[in-house]
């Protein structure tokens, strides 16, 4: 019984996560949390590209260079 215990207490993120997951295919959710996904990396790499311009610009030209 205790080694039980201590298993739950050692993997209880993992357990969570599993149950979470299993109930966003259930009910696809998963959809909707891929959609948050896309919208935060947009958002995320419109800022990192607006912030950083003349590095991109650089590491582009690069890239298409070596094309």
């Amino acid at each position: 019984m205790d080694s039980v215990i201590d298993f739950i207490r050692k993997h209880i993120g993992a357990i969570l996560g599993g149950i979470i997951a299993l109930i966003f295919a259930c009910t696809n959710l998963y959809r909707f949390m891929i959609a948050i996904i896309f919208i935060v990396f947009g958002i995320w790499g419109g800022n990192y590209i607006q912030k950083n311009k003349e590095n991109v610009k650089e590491k582009l030209k690069n890239i298409i260079d070596k094309m």
